[in-house]
């Protein structure tokens, strides 16, 4: 049974940093390319960053680009992000994703396979 359990959110203030994690289970985490999404309320689930199965590829929405950073540690099955500079618009529950194809590099929702429950990112101004 393939598992994703983010942990790291909270609340932090406007221009402070978190890091997120996902660990990942019963599948073979090093052949999945891995995605970091957001939902806001109201709003549909948004990427935010991804990475290739093999760590080389990164990819970010406009928004976060040179303030979030996407990393994995293959052998611990483990994905982050380092979220820094925060703003109120970065309040979302974060969703950790796996795509079976090893990409990452995937905007939608459908181009990956499973999910985690998510965390929720608090950000007061």
């Amino acid at each position: 049974q393939v598992q994703l359990a983010e942990s790291g959110g909270g609340l932090v203030q406007a221009g402070g940093s978190l890091r997120l994690s996902c660990t990942a289970s019963g599948l073979a985490f090093r052949n999945y390319g891995m995605g970091w999404f957001r939902q806001a309320p109201g709003n549909e689930r948004e990427f935010v960053a991804g990475i290739r199965s093999d760590g080389v590829g990164k990819y970010y929405v406009d928004s976060v680009k040179g303030r979030f950073a996407i990393s994995r540690n293959n052998a611990k099955n483990t994905v982050y992000l380092q979220m820094n500079i925060l703003e109120p618009d970065d309040a979302a529950v974060y969703y950790c994703a796996a795509d079976q194809r090893g990409a990452g590099w995937g905007r939608s929702p459908e181009d990956y396979d499973y999910w985690g429950q998510g965390t929720q990112v608090t950000v007061s101004s």
